[in-house]
């Protein structure tokens, strides 16, 4: 026992050292990514706090407040439309009981007058556009603007089409897939593979344990952006449904395990982009970029203008 212990202390406190240093300095094992874009200010369901969420009046605001990056959902209609929407049943966003995909283009609700902002719990938008937003409109107003699209339903039609508008576009460098689930982020970079994409939930829990463990380092990864909820909005900004994510033991011990500031400089130094949502006060844009985020995802985008505003004259 004592012979194997000798030899097994070292090689252990080697791998440390070795996995310590590699995290700091990734750049001697790796190849720093490079992406068409680097955003800061990311604008979520096109800064929905401002204005009625995912409509071309939302994004052409976020976009004149300064916006780098849109992040919205998409569904597809009965008649083979894309459109910006974060549900696919349309009974929060428009009072009516029906979904996306049974509808034709035209016969899409309006979205109603006030609607609440998830992420800002009791708070309300309102606009003069309550029209969805085609998704085509969106690249041909904004080509130059990155948008990160999250795919909600593993439909081979609604991945074709999205791909399919990029590639019209030309703007495979500035779009980006996201999906929560492996299975459907599998299926949209097998459908177009030259755009970047982010971590899946499964994919974030893989990394978390690649973290601990210490390989990390050693490891490639394919991702170009980490999106993640910033835990401290839970259960005060941000109201979940699920019933676990209310325990505050719970949010405490996510807050712990997923905010470590040494992981997200070691994905930034490799030149993948740490976006933390969704802040809608100071405190928690600060909080985010302590923590090592590199962009904030905002339902505000004048908050965040002018947050960034003041912190870069201060710096």
């Amino acid at each position: 026992m004592s012979s194997f212990l000798f030899f097994v202390l070292p090689a252990l406190g080697g791998y440390a050292l070795t996995s310590m240093y590699l995290l700091k300095h990734p750049l001697i094992l790796h190849r720093r990514k490079r992406t068409a874009f680097y955003c800061t200010h990311i604008s979520h369901r096109g800064g929905c706090g401002e204005r009625i969420e995912s409509t071309m009046e939302a994004f052409t605001h976020a976009v004149e407040q300064g916006t780098q990056m849109l992040e919205l959902d998409c569904h597809l209609t009965h008649d083979g439309h894309v459109v910006a929407s974060h549900d696919e049943n349309l009974l929060r966003q428009t009072g009516h009981d029906v979904t996306v995909s049974s509808l034709n283009l035209q016969d899409l609700p309006l979205y109603k007058e006030r609607l609440e902002v998830t992420f800002y719990s009791g708070c309300f938008s309102s606009g003069a556009d309550r029209k969805f937003a085609l998704l085509e409109d969106l690249f041909r107003k904004f080509p130059e603007i990155p948008v990160s699209i999250e795919i909600k339903e593993n439909n081979s039609q609604l991945i074709d089409k999205v791909s399919d508008l990029v590639k019209l576009y030309n703007r495979e460098e500035l779009t980006v897939w996201a999906s929560v689930n492996s299975n459907i982020m599998e299926r949209c970079r097998r459908t177009n593979g030259s755009m970047p994409y982010s971590f899946t939930m499964s994919r974030g829990v893989v990394l978390l344990l690649l973290y601990y463990s210490g390989l990390l380092p050693f490891v490639p990864l394919g991702e170009s952006l980490l999106q993640f909820y910033l835990p401290q909005v839970i259960n005060r900004t941000f109201i979940p449904k699920k019933r676990i994510l209310r325990n505050r033991l719970i949010i405490s011990l996510l807050e712990t395990v997923t905010m470590r500031k040494s992981l997200f400089k070691h994905l930034a130094a490799r030149g993948i982009q740490v976006h933390l949502f969704v802040c809608n006060e100071d405190k928690d844009i600060k909080a985010a970029f302590e923590v090592g985020a590199t962009g904030v995802m905002t339902d505000y985008p004048t908050l965040l203008s002018s947050y960034l505003s003041r912190n870069t004259n201060q710096d």
